[in-house]
Formats: C-alpha cells, sequence, structure tokens
C-alpha cells in the first residue's frame, strides 16, 4: 500500500496551489499550515532547493471525530499535501493517504474516517488538470 496519492498537473507551480487549496476547501478541507521549504532551506541553510510548498490540510469534523477517540492521534494530523515542482519544470501535487497514516493507531472506529477522508483526498488529487 502507497502512503499518498500524487498527481503531475499541467499547471504551473503557483496555479496548483491555488487549485488544490481551493478544491481542498469545496470538500470541507481549510490549509491551517503552509510551509514554504524552498524559502525554508535558503534561511536556514543557506542552500537553493525547488519549489516546493507543504500544505497542512484539516477537515475539522474528521478532526474533532477522531481526537475524541483518541487524543494522541493529534500526532498524525493534519492531511499533508504536497506541491513541487521538480528540476525537469513538472509540477505534482501529492497527498497523504489517511488511510496508511491511520494504521499505527490500530482503534476500529477510526479507519472508516481514514477511509472517507481518504476518499477525498484522492478524488481531489486524481481531479486536478
Amino acid at each position: 500500500m502507497s502512503y499518498y496519492f500524487t498527481k503531475t498537473v499541467n499547471r504551473s507551480f503557483e496555479q496548483a496551489i491555488a487549485d488544490v487549496t481551493l478544491a481542498l476547501k469545496e470538500k470541507g478541507f481549510g490549509i491551517i499550515t503552509e510551509i514554504d521549504v524552498k524559502q525554508t532551506f535558503m534561511d536556514k541553510l543557506e542552500t537553493e532547493f525547488r519549489p516546493y510548498r507543504i500544505l497542512g490540510a484539516c477537515n475539522p469534523k474528521f478532526a474533532y471525530r477522531v481526537i475524541n477517540m483518541e487524543d494522541k492521534v493529534g500526532l498524525m494530523l493534519p492531511c499533508d499535501v504536497i506541491v513541487q515542482q521538480h528540476e525537469d519544470g513538472r509540477v505534482e501535487v501529492s497527498a497523504i493517504d489517511p488511510e496508511a497514516a491511520m494504521q499505527p493507531v490500530n482503534i476500529k472506529e477510526m479507519e472508516k474516517f481514514a477511509c472517507e477522508a481518504g476518499n477525498i483526498l484522492q478524488g481531489i488529487i486524481s481531479g486536478l488538470l
């Protein structure tokens, strides 16, 4: 089982971020964190890196339910999405597979929420142009 869903898109890096952010919002997810890895590497390591952004996506309804089942599950949240531009110019959007991420938790009731969130994220990624 892979731990992510991914797709190369026919968009600029910035447009891919805007598209995935909008698609997530339409499905009840918001971006609660955003890490510009390229800028962070420059600031902290004085090293060049390709455009790479980590978006911390959260669906509050899912988060509320699973945190009430297991208070330490917050360590596994949010559902991260990355947008990266490869050296050859291709732009790729990837999202964590919540089912794979939640396997170590091993709580049966949580599986349905991970599956539902995974289906939504997989649909978002596959629906990007």
